[in-house]
């Protein structure tokens, strides 16, 4: 059973019937027409009368579906319940396997403070911050008297830029204070907070670890996710273009340590900020698939669904094949996200029935998707992903340039869709790839022009001077 909806229930869906095992699908009232359910073997209603995202968070009712109809494993997908230690301690207490870390390892990872602690504790570098949630807004005068402005607030139960404030100077720190309080405790169910300094245009690197039942943890390096907009990741490469060999091995080691500090199984994602220096900082771990392992996936030629899969049946990854010094990097990828995203009004959700949908096609392209197909009916109630692009090619560059040849292939009618953004970005990216610069500040007014263009033109870089492609933050 797959305990969520859209691409990733399809995407673990694919997988299962490539392995031979039938698959369960749960929906929403709001998602009787959803492809996802049209994927799986069965499918099941959970969530009766409750709103369109609490059915997919209604534990009781998902349980209740696996043990009426003999389901031995599920897989949280990404978002919902995917990092909720409850769900997991659940699924063990039902005698159903949870694919995915240990309950208690989940708990420990979800908790940002105690992951920081861990982190310490192996030996991985940290920011700045606070060891423990921090309770009231004199606390968070007392960090920033101590270590200076900027600084960030930041959710201790959640992820995903929500809870996320910069905070620049001493006049501002009240009303961030608040309202990233209220983003969390809305978000998450708790508004707990920490404070850390604020690393300024960092590079965002995460390592994809891969771990067993036996102890045995692996990397299969990283991916550079710093294109971002609103602490929302955009554009995903990898490997990450540029990174010292040397950085890549404290990365990648430094990964695994902390993995096989806390037991860690089956599929994570170690994520770091390096700053302009070269100095890496450990800033959480993901227990779950990342919306962006497909670029992994291109890289390394293996399988991450297969493997969580097989892991969580009680494979070795040496049973696998997936032995460390058997893993590598063969070419380059790319990710962007299409979504349903209105660039001319700030990026805000857009709905409606897709009248036109013509999807790029061609050799190095993939494309995961659920609702991206003519008639489809784009819901106002879930995440505003349409479809992911994936281009993979021999080396970044040509990955790049198969990106924006699919890019401009789209031709989307009915929803605004924010394609023409991924396309500007990633057309600043090869332009300074071209250039031989690590980055290139991009304007946004030449993003937003290109995007409310539908990605007719590549931005050209801001600058010729190497600074700022992987500190394009689009904000």
């Amino acid at each position: 059973m797959v305990a969520n909806r859209g691409e990733i229930a399809i995407r673990v869906f694919r997988a299962c019937t490539e392995l031979g095992i039938r698959t369960v699908a749960v929906y929403s009232e709001q998602d009787t027409g959803q492809m996802h359910r049209q994927k799986a073997d069965e499918a099941y209603l959970i969530g009766k009368g409750l709103p369109p995202v609490a059915a997919y968070l209604h534990i009781p009712d998902i349980i209740k579906v696996a043990k009426e109809n003999n389901v031995d494993a599920i897989h949280p997908g990404y978002g919902f319940l995917s990092e909720r230690h409850d769900f997991a301690q659940a699924c063990a207490e039902a005698g159903v396997r949870f694919i995915g870390p240990s309950p208690e390892v989940v708990r420990k990872m979800g908790d940002k403070v105690e992951a920081r602690a861990l982190a310490i504790q192996a030996g991985v570098p940290v920011v700045p911050g606070t060891d423990s949630p921090i309770s009231s807004l004199q606390e968070a005068r007392e960090f920033a008297s101590t270590y200076g402005f900027p600084i960030i607030f930041k959710a201790a139960y959640g992820g995903g830029g929500r809870g996320m404030r910069v905070v620049r100077e001493y006049e501002e720190l009240e009303e961030n204070y608040q309202r990233a309080f209220s983003e969390a405790l809305a978000a998450f169910g708790n508004g707990a907070l920490f404070v850390e300094k604020f690393i300024e245009k960092p590079r965002h690197i995460e390592v994809q670890i891969l771990g067993d039942k036996y102890g045995n943890v692996i990397h299969l390096y990283e991916r550079d996710c710093s294109i971002q907009r609103r602490h929302q990741k955009v554009v995903e490469i990898a490997p990450a273009a540029q990174l010292h060999p040397h950085l890549r091995d404290r990365l990648t080691s430094d990964s695994v340590s902390l993995a096989k500090k806390v037991g860690y199984e089956n599929a994570g994602t170690v994520e770091f900020l390096v700053d302009r220096h070269g100095k890496h900082y450990f800033i959480e771990v993901n227990s779950r698939l990342q919306v962006e392992h497909t670029v992994t996936e291109e890289i390394t030629d293996v399988d991450l669904v297969h493997a969580q899969l097989r892991v969580c049946e009680g494979r070795s990854l040496s049973e696998l094949g997936l032995q460390q010094d058997k893993i590598r990097i063969n070419g380059s990828a790319i990710q962007c996200r299409v979504t349903t995203e209105d660039p001319a009004r700030g990026f805000q959700p857009d709905t409606g029935r897709l009248e036109v949908f013509r999807s790029a096609e061609g050799m190095g392209i993939r494309l995961d998707s659920a609702s991206a197909f003519q008639g489809a009916v784009i819901s106002p109630h879930y995440d505003s992903l349409l479809v992911k692009v994936i281009a993979s090619g021999q080396d970044l560059p040509s990955a790049a340039s198969k990106m924006l040849r699919a890019l401009a292939e789209f031709r989307i009618r009915g929803v605004k869709v924010g394609h023409g953004y991924s396309t500007a970005l990633a057309g600043t990216g090869l332009a300074a790839l071209l250039l031989g610069c690590t980055d290139v500040r991009v304007r946004k007014a030449e993003l937003w022009g290109a995007a409310n263009r539908g990605g007719e033109r590549v931005v050209p870089p801001a600058t010729t001077s190497p600074v700022g492609f992987y500190s394009c933050l689009a904000d």
